[in-house]
Formats: C-alpha cells, sequence, structure tokens
C-alpha cells in the first residue's frame, strides 16, 4: 500500500528535481532559488533530506549551489562515496561531496590536489587550501615554465554583490614557506567573473591575464624587481595594468581561452558570438581597432574551418 505524505521543501521557488540515494533513505531537491536541500526522511536553492528513526524526513543540508536556477540533481553510487552532481542555468555543474556527516561545501576556499604517483593518476591528496573569503567560480594556473616565475594561482569569483569588493584574486607559491600567499588583487574588476585565463608565457618578462566578465579583460602582471635582501622569502609583488577592455559582446562574457602561443585571445558570450583579439606590440596592448581580430562564427562551413583552425594554430 502506498501512502502519500507531503512535505514543506521551503524552496523559494520552483522545484526542478527531486532525487532519492540508492537505498532510498536520503532525498536532495533542487530549486530556481539557487539552492539544493537534503532530507534524511528533511530541505533551499538546493536540500537534503535524511530519513530518521520515526519514518519522517527532516532537512538535514541546505546550501546557495549555484547563481542560476538548479535544474537537475542526482546521487552517484554509494561505492563512490556521499557524492551528488548539480547542473544550473548559470552553465555549470557542481559535484559535491559528505565528509564525516557534513556535505564539504566549501565557501570560498581553493583546495590543490597532488597525484603521489605519476604513474597513477588515480590516487590523489589534499596539498594546499586557499581561503578566498569569497565564493568562487574559476581558476587558472600561469603555465609559464621559466623557473625565473614562480607557480601563481588566479583565483574569480561570481559573488554578484559588487561592494564586496575585487573579484580576481592573484596567488602565488612560495617555496620557503610552502604556502600560497595572495600577492594582489585586481580592484578594477568588482562585477562577477565567470571564466579567466592565464596566457602561455613563451619567454615574455611579465604575465598576461584574459578575465570574461560582464566585458572582456586583458591584464599584464609585470614582476616588480626587488632588492636581494628584502625579497629572500618574501613574495613577488606585481605591477598591474590593463592592457585591453572590449564590450563588443554587448553582453555577459562566460568563457576566455588563449592559442598556444599566447597571442590571440578568443572569447565567448551570450551574444552568440566567438570574438578573437590579437595584440599588439609584443601584446603588450589590446585594442578595438581595425588591428584587433574579430571573427563571428558563420553558418558558412568554410568560414566555420578556418575560424577553428585560426584558434588552433
Amino acid at each position: 500500500m502506498f501512502v502519500a505524505k507531503s512535505l514543506n521543501a521551503e524552496h523559494k521557488d520552483l522545484i526542478h528535481d527531486v532525487a532519492f540515494d540508492f537505498y532510498g533513505r536520503r532525498m536532495a531537491t533542487c530549486s530556481s532559488d539557487q539552492s539544493v536541500k537534503f532530507l534524511t526522511k528533511m530541505f533551499e536553492n538546493f536540500q537534503i533530506w535524511d530519513l530518521n528513526e520515526d519514518r519522517e524526513w527532516v532537512c538535514t543540508a541546505s546550501w546557495k549551489t549555484h547563481c542560476g536556477s538548479v535544474w537537475k540533481v542526482t546521487w552517484a553510487h554509494p561505492e563512490f562515496g556521499q557524492i551528488i552532481a548539480t547542473c544550473s542555468f548559470d552553465r555549470t555543474a557542481a559535484i559535491w561531496e559528505e565528509s564525516d556527516g557534513e556535505i564539504c561545501f566549501l565557501y570560498g576556499q581553493v583546495r590543490i590536489y597532488e597525484a603521489p604517483d605519476v604513474m597513477n593518476l588515480n590516487q590523489w591528496s589534499p596539498q594546499y587550501e586557499i581561503n578566498c573569503k569569497l565564493q568562487c567560480s574559476c581558476i587558472s594556473w600561469n603555465p609559464s615554465p621559466s623557473r625565473l616565475h614562480a607557480p601563481l594561482i588566479a583565483v574569480g569569483s561570481d559573488d554578484p554583490n559588487t561592494s564586496s569588493g575585487p573579484k580576481v584574486f592573484i596567488y602565488e607559491f612560495s617555496a620557503n614557506t610552502h604556502k600560497w600567499n595572495r600577492v594582489d588583487s585586481l580592484v578594477s574588476i568588482s562585477d562577477p567573473v565567470h571564466d579567466l585565463a592565464f596566457a602561455p608565457n613563451l619567454g615574455r618578462s611579465y604575465h598576461l591575464l584574459g578575465i570574461a566578465t560582464k566585458d572582456v579583460r586583458v591584464v599584464t602582471l609585470r614582476p616588480v624587481k626587488q632588492e636581494s635582501a628584502q625579497s629572500q622569502g618574501s613574495s613577488m609583488s606585481f605591477e598591474v595594468r590593463q592592457a585591453g577592455q572590449f564590450d563588443d559582446h554587448n553582453s555577459t562574457v562566460w568563457r576566455v581561452c588563449w592559442n598556444a602561443t599566447g597571442t590571440i585571445l578568443a572569447s565567448s558570450g551570450d551574444d552568440g558570438c566567438v570574438r578573437l583579439w590579437k595584440g599588439n606590440d609584443r601584446c603588450k596592448s589590446f585594442t578595438n581597432e581595425q588591428r584587433a581580430t574579430k571573427t563571428h562564427i558563420s553558418s558558412s562551413t568554410q568560414e566555420r574551418c578556418y575560424l577553428w583552425g585560426f584558434l588552433l594554430d
């Protein structure tokens, strides 16, 4: 005999999906209020519910997971642990893992994992944690092969609150302290950041960073020379300059990507176009003049092949 029972999920908008775990004792819900809730026979944008001893559903976890409506939630097989996946209208998918009875949604934290054995990439162990204090939306490693440049990580935040300060942070790894230290914040960028990418560095003395926000930004980070006595054991400082800012998409920009030589930046936005930006004067500046390359994806197969071939060159 089946008995129907209603639950007050306490979501603030439409509920788009409900998923039970493998054993049917846990339930997850997701909604247009951008949250997920867990029920243990219990429910926000996402909720987790668990079934208690009295056969009642109790909300055991609830948090905001995305910056758009959450459309789908699903559980992994229990052999992989208590793991769920969510996808959203903000064009992102997220994986969430429960640890010691709590869902590990580390607000504003970046975790760095390392494979102890490079011949066995099935095993990864956590090495570092970086506390960014704002929700993180994207991350990019500095791919420079030069030993003169310490490892860098750029972290972007899609926090919609423009008064919360900079949305791009630069971290440098210190070989002396074995810690990641924040060396700069891009104060000129206070709008939500959806993507960022360091350009491959093939001999430049500075770094190039492409940023996707409400428009396309390109900034240069030039290491500032320091006296050896002062710089020993301290983090590098950078002179940050904006090399380009383009609003040709006339809409939100979601992705940026560099070519293999770090001389051409591709961007895509809500206008349905991919645009290419070519640097001038050794990529020290990017302009919105005719010298800048801006190519729309055309319905013509010939033009489309040319575009992607150009990206790969």
